[in-house]
C-alpha cells in the first residue's frame, strides 16, 4: 500500500480535538504538571530578572561606583543561579515524569486495544504498521508532551518576562518589536500546516520500513533459498528512500522557517538601535540611560533565542500532533462486539450451523453461502474439499474470529448471546500454523491455564507424545523455545500445541490440519492421543490427509462455499462423488511418484 493510500485511510482529526484528548491523558498527573509549569515560569522570570540586573549593574556599578551595590552583587548573582538551577530541575524532572507516564499509558492502552480488535483489522493492516504506531508514533507524542512542552512553556515565559523588562525601560521601542510579532506568527502558522502534513507521511513511511524489515527477518530462510536478497534489498531501498524524501521535506521546511523568523526579528532589532541612538530632540528619538539601553539591547538579543527555539519547536509539536492523531485513529478502531450476557453452566458441546453465510467485505463474492449442519456432543465431523473452498473460514466462525450472517448455536444458545470469554473457554484449537511464545515449554503448554499444576502439564505432554523430546531438551520443561518456537522442529511445535489443547479440556475441539507437520511415526502417536481427546469432545476437523478422518461420524465436502456432500466415509465412497474422487487422487499420487 502506498503512503498516499494509507494516509487516506486515517480519519482526520482537528488540532483542537487532538489537544483536548491529549490533555485528558495529562489530567491524572496534573499536580506534577503544575509543579513543572511553576518551574518553567520561575526559569523565565529569573532569566528576565538577570537581564534587568544589567541596568543597575552598569549605572550603579560601572558609572556611579556604588560600593554597597558592588559588595552585594556577587552574592545576588550566585543566588540567582541557585534559584535558576532549582527551577530547571523542577521543570525538567516533573515534565519528564508526566511525559513518560503519558507514554506508558498510551502504550498500555494501545496494547490492550490491540488484543480486542477483530481479525478483520489484522487482515487489512501489516504488523509493521501496528508496531510503528506503538513505537515511533508514541515517541513523537512523548517528545511533544515532555521536552517540547518544557521548552514551549519555558521559552514562552522567558519571552513574556523579557517584554515586561523592555516595557519598563521604553514602551515606544518595545512596541516596535511587538509590531513584528504577527508577521512571525503568520510564518509559524504556514510552517505548522506543512509540518503536520509531512509528519503524517513520515509516520506511514516508517510503518512501511518496519514492515519490510520484519518480513525479511521472518522470511530470511526463504529469501536465502530462493536468492531473493537483491529483490529485498531493492524493496527496502525504495521504502527507505521514501522515508528519506519525507524527512528531507521536514528538514527543508525547518531550515527555511528559522532564518525567516530571525531576519524579521533582526529588522526590528536594527530599527530599535537606530531610534535609541537618535538625539532626544528628534521627533523619533527617545531618552534612555546607558544601563537602560544595554538592558534593552540585551533583552532584544535575548528574545531571538527563545523565538528561534519556539520556531524550531513548532516542527516537533506538529509531529507530536500528527503522532497523536494516528494513535487516536488506532484507539478509535471498533473492537470485537462483545455484548453477550448468557453463560453455559453445564456445557455439552452441541454445535449447530443454521443458514450461515459470510464474505470478507473486500468483494461481493460470498466465501460461504447458506451452510447448515448439526454436530451432537461428542461427535466428530470432518470438512474436506479443495483449497479455497471455505473450510478454515467455516471453523473460524465458531470462536467468532469473524461474525457471519445466520445463526451458530452451542447447546441451543446463539454464540452472539455469549460473551467472548465464555464462548472461547469452550473451544480448544490446534492449527497447522502453530504459535508458540518465547517462553518455556511448560508455560507454552499451560498458556491460558494459569492454575495448571506441573503434574497436569506433564500428563498433557505425555498424552501428546511430547514428553520424550522435552526430556532431551537442555532444561527440560523449563527450556526456552525461542521466538515462535524456532528452536524446535515442526513436529515438536505441533505436539506442544496439541498438549496445550489437551490441558485446556474444552468441550469443543477444532483441528485445522493439526497433524500436517508430523512425520508418519509421530502422526500415528498423535492420532492415538487425538482420538482419546476427541472421544471427550465435540470435534471439528479439517484434514488434508483423508486417511486420518475415516472414523469421523460425518464428513462434509465443501466446494466454493457450499456443502455438496455429507455422510460417513463408507456412504461417500459408495456415492462416488467429489469425496471419492479426492480420495482416489490422493492415493494415486504416491504411486505416480514411485513409478517415476
Amino acid at each position: 500500500m502506498s503512503i498516499q493510500q494509507t494516509m487516506k485511510s486515517i480519519p482526520a482529526y482537528s488540532s483542537h480535538v487532538v489537544y483536548r484528548r491529549l490533555l485528558s491523558y495529562v489530567w491524572p498527573y496534573r499536580y506534577a504538571f503544575v509543579l513543572a509549569l511553576l518551574g518553567n515560569v520561575m526559569y523565565g522570570a529569573i532569566d528576565a530578572g538577570m537581564m534587568k540586573l544589567i541596568q543597575p549593574l552598569i549605572n550603579k556599578g560601572f558609572v556611579a561606583r556604588d560600593q554597597f551595590f558592588i559588595q552585594w552583587i556577587p552574592f545576588v548573582i550566585v543566588g540567582i543561579f541557585i534559584l535558576r538551577g532549582f527551577a530547571t530541575f523542577l521543570s525538567t524532572f516533573f515534565m519528564g515524569w508526566v511525559g513518560r507516564n503519558v507514554v506508558m499509558t498510551f502504550r498500555q492502552e494501545m496494547f490492550q486495544h490491540l488484543l480486542k480488535l477483530p481479525a478483520a483489522y489484522y487482515d487489512r493492516s501489516t504488523s509493521g504498521e501496528i508496531l510503528s504506531k506503538i513505537t515511533y508514533d508514541v515517541e513523537q507524542v512523548a517528545n511533544a508532551s515532555s521536552d517540547v512542552l518544557t521548552t514551549l512553556v519555558r521559552e514562552s515565559c522567558t519571552v513574556m518576562f523579557l517584554l515586561f523588562v523592555m516595557l519598563s525601560i521604553s514602551w515606544q521601542l518595545t512596541f516596535l518589536f511587538i509590531v513584528v510579532g504577527p508577521l512571525m506568527a503568520k510564518v509559524m502558522h504556514v510552517v505548522s500546516k506543512r509540518v503536520r502534513g509531512v509528519s503524517g507521511r513520515i509516520q506511514q513511511s516508517m510503518g512501511n520500513v518496519t514492515h519490510v524489515a520484519e518480513e525479511a527477518i521472518e522470511g530470511q530462510k526463504v529469501i536465502k533459498a530462493f536468492g531473493g536478497q537483491a529483490y529485498e534489498t531493492a524493496h527496502f531501498k525504495r521504502v527507505t528512500q521514501q522515508n528519506r524524501h519525507q524527512e528531507m521535506k521536514l528538514i527543508t521546511t525547518s531550515a527555511l522557517s528559522v532564518p525567516m523568523v530571525q531576519v524579521i526579528g533582526a529588522i526590528a532589532l536594527a530599527a530599535t538601535v537606530y531610534l535609541a541612538t537618535l538625539n532626544s530632540h528628534h521627533f523619533l528619538g527617545t531618552s534612555i540611560d546607558p544601563g537602560g539601553f544595554a538592558t534593552l539591547m540585551g533583552a532584544m538579543i535575548g528574545l531571538l533565542r527563545p523565538i528561534k527555539e519556539l520556531t524550531k519547536l513548532n516542527n516537533n509539536i506538529q509531529k507530536g500532533i500528527a503522532g497523536a492523531a494516528s494513535i487516536f485513529a488506532f484507539l478509535d478502531e471498533k473492537p470485537e462486539v462483545d455484548d453477550g450476557k448468557k453463560t453455559l453452566r453445564f456445557p455439552a458441546g452441541n454445535v449447530v450451523y443454521r443458514n450461515v453465510s459470510f464474505n470478507y467485505g473486500q468483494s461481493n463474492a460470498p466465501i460461504l453461502e447458506n451452510i447448515s449442519f448439526e454436530v451432537k456432543a461428542g461427535e466428530t465431523i470432518a470438512f474436506v474439499g479443495r483449497s479455497g473452498g471455505g473450510k478454515s473460514t467455516l471453523v473460524n466462525l465458531l470462536p467468532r474470529f469473524y461474525d457471519a450472517n445466520g445463526e451458530i448455536l452451542i447447546d441451543g444458545i446463539n454464540i452472539m448471546d455469549l460473551s467472548l470469554q465464555e464462548l472461547r473457554q469452550q473451544i480448544a484449537i490446534v492449527t497447522q500454523h502453530v504459535t508458540l511464545f518465547n517462553d518455556t515449554v511448560a508455560r507454552n503448554i499451560a498458556y491460558g491455564c494459569d492454575h495448571a499444576t506441573n503434574e497436569e502439564i506433564i500428563r498433557a505432554a505425555e498424552s501428546a507424545y511430547a514428553r520424550d523430546f522435552i526430556d532431551r531438551l537442555p532444561q527440560g520443561f523449563e527450556t526456552l523455545v525461542g521466538e515462535n518456537g524456532v528452536r524446535l522442529s515442526g513436529g515438536q511445535r505441533q505436539r506442544i500445541a496439541i498438549a496445550r489443547a489437551i490441558l485446556k479440556k474444552a468441550p469443543i475441539l477444532i483441528l485445522d490440519e493439526a497433524t500436517s507437520a508430523l512425520d508418519t511415526e509421530s502422526e500415528r502417536y498423535i492420532q492415538d492421543a487425538l482420538e482419546k481427546l476427541m472421544a471427550c469432545c465435540t470435534t471439528l476437523v479439517i484434514a488434508h490427509r483423508l486417511s486420518t478422518i475415516e472414523k469421523a461420524d460425518r464428513i462434509i465436502v465443501i466446494d466454493k462455499g457450499h456443502i455438496i456432500e455429507m455422510g460417513t466415509h463408507e456412504e461417500l465412497m459408495r456415492l462416488q462423488g467429489t469425496y471419492a474422487a479426492l480420495r482416489v487422487m490422493q492415493y494415486q499420487e504416491p504411486h505416480k511418484v514411485a513409478n517415476a
